[in-house]
């Protein structure tokens, strides 16, 4: 099996405890500088664009929000959107609860307040926001005709909880909501998923190329139809327990740079 391509998760996967590229995970891809390393993330593109930086990789594509955008060199190649209505609908569920929302569409990210949340997700993805009421960002959506690439709920436990019966309930075939933390939800268009950025990816971009060319890391449930379909589907040791009974492989943890220390061992 020739791998032609690789494929990473970033949080918990790539990143190290700091959040951070270690200096012997960007040594381990730029050694194999052959092969298109893309990054695949429920980050927005600007939470990722440093990091393709650091890589040096700049001119390969990237995916973000889960699938629900593609992206190469600025230019978008695929864009999946929640429809405005029923992100408006969401947010006013939240709102009952006191569940802080954020809004994303490509490079933008609105908040309502910079509060708990917000400031964290401002240090772990070193973007900051665009403060504004949400009804506010959803009107000016709705005048541009656009919708979210993901809605990012958090906040108590026990209101994520009611927030993921709610979708469940009121739009299954709508959208989908993940758990990345008990305390967060992180809701997508119900079509997208990495693989199905993957298969456009294979399709528009890497035609020549297969699944089963396609060595991935992951740690996450958004991970697993990513690393069920590839050839080499390996899961970092930290990974949910759900991951690490699909992968084909598993790795040290990402705090001990996981994915180094497998492409080392496996591209020698």
């Amino acid at each position: 099996m020739a791998i032609k391509l690789i494929c990473s998760d970033i949080d918990g996967t790539l990143l190290n405890k700091e959040r951070q590229l270690s200096p012997r995970t960007i040594t381990a891809i730029k050694q194999n500088a052959n092969i298109p390393f893309i990054l695949i993330s429920s980050r927005m593109p600007k939470a990722m664009l440093h990091l393709q930086k650091e890589l040096g990789i700049t001119h390969l594509p990237m995916i973000a929000y889960n699938g629900g955008l593609v992206i190469n060199n600025g230019n978008v190649l695929h864009s999946t959107e929640i429809n405005i209505n029923i992100t408006k609908q969401i947010s006013e569920f939240c709102e009952n609860t006191k569940t802080h929302v954020s809004l994303y569409h490509n490079d933008e990210w609105f908040v309502p307040e910079l509060d708990y949340w917000a400031k964290r997700e401002q240090n772990n993805t070193k973007v900051n926001p665009h403060v504004a009421p949400i009804n506010q960002t959803i009107s000016k959506w709705t005048k541009e005709q656009k919708g979210a690439h993901k809605i990012m709920c958090m906040g108590d436990e026990k209101h994520i909880d009611s927030l993921s019966k709610f979708l469940k309930t009121e739009f299954p075939n709508n959208v989908i909501g993940y758990r990345s933390k008990p305390t967060y939800l992180e809701i997508s268009h119900k079509d997208i998923s990495k693989k199905t950025a993957i298969a456009f990816l294979l399709k528009q971009h890497y035609n020549k190329l297969d699944f089963n060319n396609i060595l991935a890391f992951g740690d996450n449930y958004n991970d697993i139809d990513m690393l069920n379909a590839v050839g080499i589907g390996v899961a970092v040791a930290n990974a949910k327990e759900e991951v690490l009974a699909v992968a084909k492989q598993t790795t040290a943890s990402n705090k001990e740079d996981g994915v180094a220390i497998f492409m080392e061992e496996y591209f020698g």
